[in-house]
């Protein structure tokens, strides 16, 4: 014979448990995640070593074809407009890849003065090919964030 579990409704029900020493640390701590730096010439001839480590990481993420060669090509006019579609002896472009279970980000720098404006075509490109697009320069370039979030896709 069993005995009956007790059923609670109401606010007694709706009480939160204990908090845990473990709760607090799974909530502190992020996700973990890889990062990978690629420096290449600041040449447009090496843009397809970018384009293809980007493809590589996304297929990581077991993304759709779609959605990597999206984020390739959103890469690959990043790296173009950092570049001023031209190349820059003597520099550097510079790639960081953040790979997380549910995001892939991609930071590039490069030798550009300035960017387009947000209203640019370029512009409109990359925000269509990629969730999150950021720009911004600071004392080593100018540079491009590119996020891909995989957490809310449709299947």
């Amino acid at each position: 014979m069993s005995t009956p579990t007790p059923r609670t409704s109401g606010a007694a029900a709706e009480l939160p448990r204990p908090t845990t020493a473990a709760d607090h640390a799974a909530r502190s701590t992020p996700p973990p995640s890889d990062r990978v730096e690629l420096r290449v010439p600041a040449d447009p001839a090496y843009l397809a070593v970018v384009r293809t480590a980007a493809a590589g990481l996304a297929a990581r993420l077991d993304l759709t074809l779609d959605e990597i060669e999206d984020l390739r090509i959103a890469v690959d006019e990043a790296c173009a407009l950092l570049l001023d579609h031209r190349s820059h002896a003597g520099r550097d472009l510079v790639a960081f890849f953040t790979v997380r279970p549910d995001r892939l980000d991609v930071h590039v720098q490069g030798p550009a003065t300035h960017l387009p404006e947000h209203s640019s075509f370029a512009w409109a490109v990359l925000e269509a090919l990629v969730g999150g697009v950021e720009t911004g320069s600071d004392a080593d370039g100018t540079w491009i964030r590119l996020s891909h979030n995989t957490s809310g896709r449709r299947y």
